[in-house]
């Protein structure tokens, strides 16, 4: 360790801190540096108490960058005693920060601060009575059990600039006063069932890079619940109040502007690529730029990041806005980073005048990875780099010949990133007025700026990128939105890369983009996921900067929620046993009218056949009659839903191969000595319909990963994840279908009608299998 460090261990060590926190003080520079400076800046004035040092080491940990440059303002107070609290200091601290581009009104930062103002114990003692006579019934019943914590803060909410310290000693008092000493009750471990609760809640929270589902009942926030209760990000043009923002001589008069622009809106965008369909975790970026521009009355726009024209499709621009769309969000503005090319280049070239960019003939190659060997040409003349990025645009260069860089290092070590390189294609909309296109790192950041973006908000693998973002802006003198960061959501057991979708389908694994095994939007629309439940899943996976991986489990959870309550109950035959009524009272077919939702009639009804033939599911049926089983046999009856009668075997009729071709039966109505064990549902004069079942498409939860699938994820397909069969069908359901309609198969599971169906075929896919229930056999 040098002498400088030993140093300043010994100096923050004066104030009051430890060694062991001295020595993890040293570790984080930018906090050492504050720190070294406030011990200066306040030893100008008075010795240093270590009260007075928990304060400046709080100073020196908490204060943004923005308002670095008061520390010693801030210090000069804390040793006169007049911010002598943590509130009193977080106040001030923001005071400066929420009026950082005004000189300081000494009269109204006190104030702000509660300088001079005191809080007498008993004030506090006056307050902690009353909310403890509140809840005095309560405290007597758990005793030191009892949490105090809320009224506390409550106590806090009425008297702001009372000590913290003082509440919690006032509460310990008077609780004392009430309950008296604890006894031996007070002392014993908490319940068992709640410690394994709090564990279960723990584990919960620590895997949250692998969440699997643990109870099939959910409560998820809505994504407009999320949006108020859980995001807290600045509001409209307190841009400078954020972690990291760059604040410039201009930054006051760019913000003014921007706000008069934006009328002090909210205003956001989901910015996709149009190179392919958009996936599970689009889903979740679509939700929290279009709920948070909703919740907060603004606006949200659908920004084509239309930059690489080497993959870029008519049916993908369609398809995205249709996904947008689907999912119940209309966009404020349908834009293209294409409609600013020609302001993105004017920019380059001011950017190159300015000496922060420049023309580079190393090749990709060369300047892969991390550590490249710096560009040859990185500090050649300006007027050079001008004629040679005007060569670029003209076409005189071939592909990979030449590229324009910019002059500033990434977070994570990368330096000089391309803003622009060569491309001869045609472009989607702009045809072949270009050869040279911006990349993401050059128009992410301009577009925002352009479209007055408030809250640029991304994936966390963006936030290397932020410095940049902020860089830029600021290197060509413009408003600088907000990058707002927050974890990608993976799901298991699937692949949600263009390229490896492309393969999948090159191969002819999957049928399309929408193949129903598939996690892209399409495919689970069409497989009948409603858009209602994917916005719940990604509300209730919440905003955090974890990373998730889900189990899809999770995801079929909030699926089911949904369908519960919205698909029509229908009876479906999958695997079909015939089964003939001997004794059928009836001369012609019987009409029923059955309840669309079981248990809520007032909710509709529909109309279904019953005939003397009809069709059961074989697994309803056993020749050999076993204890648990509580359906068909020989010697045992069964009831047919909604059809009021029981039905007993007679004789079972079967073909030259001993396979059942028939069951004979007589019927009996349902009465009180007559009842069955369970019903089962069935069909009459059925039609027939192709039933899509599918599994996981995938053996292993991560078919990227060389560990688990060392052969490639093509190697990892799951043979079985389709299954086609026939499934019979009243008639009746027949007539109505059209194709996405939901509908719950009666004891069967969740279905959707394909887009295939046309022409008179039938064909519905499984959604999600019923919800299991344990206890039935």
């Amino acid at each position: 360790m040098t002498v400088e460090k030993d140093e300043r261990i010994d100096l923050f060590q004066q104030v009051g801190l430890s060694e062991q926190k001295a020595k993890e003080t040293l570790k984080n520079a930018q906090v050492s540096k504050n720190l070294k400076l406030a011990i200066t800046e306040a030893r100008k004035y008075v010795d240093i108490t270590p009260e007075i040092g928990i304060l400046l080491y709080h100073l020196s940990s908490k204060i943004k960058a923005q308002i670095v440059d008061k520390i010693s303002f801030l210090s000069k107070f804390i040793a006169e005693k007049k911010l002598d609290t943590v509130q009193r200091l977080d106040a001030a601290l923001n005071y400066i920060l929420s009026n950082l581009h005004e000189e300081i009104n000494i009269s109204a930062f006190e104030e702000a601060c509660g300088i001079g103002i005191v809080i007498l114990p008993e004030q506090i003692e006056e307050e902690v009575e009353k909310l403890i006579n509140i809840h005095k019934e309560e405290i007597l019943e758990k005793r030191y059990r009892f949490n105090p914590g809320p009224l506390m803060q409550q106590v806090r909410n009425i008297l702001k600039w009372a000590d913290g310290k003082a509440i919690k000693n006032e509460f310990d008092i008077q609780i004392l006063n009430l309950l008296g000493p604890k006894l031996n009750s007070d002392l014993e471990s908490v319940p068992k069932q709640i410690q394994q609760n709090k564990v279960k809640k723990a584990g919960k929270e620590e895997q949250q890079k692998d969440i699997s589902l643990t109870n099939e009942s959910t409560s998820a926030l809505t994504i407009i619940e999320l949006m108020k209760t859980k995001v807290h990000f600045h509001k409209p043009g307190e841009n400078y109040k954020t972690e990291g923002y760059v604040v410039t001589p201009n930054t006051h008069k760019l913000l003014q502007d921007h706000l008069k622009i934006t009328d002090g809106k909210v205003r956001t965008r989901f910015p996709p690529e149009p190179n392919g369909i958009l996936h599970i975790g689009h889903a979740k970026a679509i939700n929290i730029n279009f709920g948070y521009a909703a919740v907060h009355d603004g606006l949200c726009y659908l920004r084509y990041d239309d930059t690489n024209p080497e993959k870029e499709e008519e049916k993908f621009f369609t398809g995205i806005r249709e996904m947008v769309e689907w999912l119940g969000y209309k966009p404020a503005k349908i834009t293209h980073s294409s409609d600013y090319f020609m302001q993105l280049y004017n920019w380059a070239v001011k950017l190159i005048k300015k000496g922060f960019a420049y023309v580079c003939h190393q090749s990709n190659k060369d300047i892969r990875g991390f550590n490249p060997p710096p560009s040859p040409w990185r500090d050649r003349p300006i007027e050079e780099n001008l004629q040679l990025f005007e060569d670029m645009k003209d076409g005189l260069f071939e592909e990979g010949e030449a590229t324009l860089r910019m002059k500033v290092t990434l977070e994570e070590g990368k330096q000089d990133p391309v803003a622009y390189r060569i491309k001869y294609l045609p472009h989607h909309r702009t045809g072949d007025q270009w050869c040279i296109y911006p990349t993401y790192d050059f128009t992410h950041c301009l577009c925002d700026s352009i479209e007055n973006i408030t809250h640029s908000l991304c994936t966390k693998e963006f936030q290397s990128r932020r410095s940049s973002y902020y860089w830029l802006c600021n290197a060509l003198d413009i408003y600088c939105p907000v990058q707002w960061e927050y974890g990608r959501l993976n799901v298991n057991y699937t692949v949600v890369s263009k390229r490896k979708i492309a393969k999948l389908i090159e191969e002819g694994i999957v049928c399309d983009w929408d193949d129903p095994r598939l996690f892209t939007l399409t495919a689970l629309r069409r497989r009948g996921f409603p858009a209602e439940a994917i916005n719940n899943f990604c509300a209730q996976m919440g905003i955090t900067g974890a990373q998730a991986v889900i189990d899809p489990a999770i995801l079929e959870a909030s699926v089911r929620d949904i369908l519960n309550n919205t698909a029509i109950r229908h009876m479906v035959v999958l695997d079909p046993i015939k089964v003939t009524v001997n004794n059928f009272p009836y001369s012609q077919v019987l009409k029923l009218s059955v309840p669309n939702f079981p248990n809520a009639p007032e909710r509709g009804h529909h109309e279904i056949t019953f005939d003397k033939v009809l069709y059961i599911e074989a697994s309803d049926f056993r020749e050999i009659d076993e204890k648990s089983f509580r359906r068909l046999t020989p010697k045992q009856s069964v009831g047919l839903k909604y059809a009021g009668v029981v039905l007993t075997v007679e004789f079972v009729e079967k073909n030259n191969n001993g396979n059942i071709t028939n069951i004979i039966v007589k019927q009996e109505p349902v009465s009180e000595t007559n009842k069955p064990k369970a019903f089962i549902h069935w069909v009459s004069q059925p039609t027939l319909a192709s039933i899509r079942l599918y599994e996981r498409l995938f053996k292993h939860k991560n078919p990227e990963d060389p560990n688990e699938v060392p052969n490639g994820f093509l190697s990892d397909i799951n043979s079985n994840s389709k299954k086609e069969i026939v499934g019979y069908l009243d008639a009746n359901l027949a007539n109505v279908v059209k194709p996405f309609d939901k509908f719950q198969f009666e004891r069967v599971g969740f279905f959707s009608v394909d887009p295939d169906t046309k022409d008179g075929k039938l064909v519905f896919n499984r959604t999600v299998t019923l919800k299991e229930d344990s206890g039935k056999v």
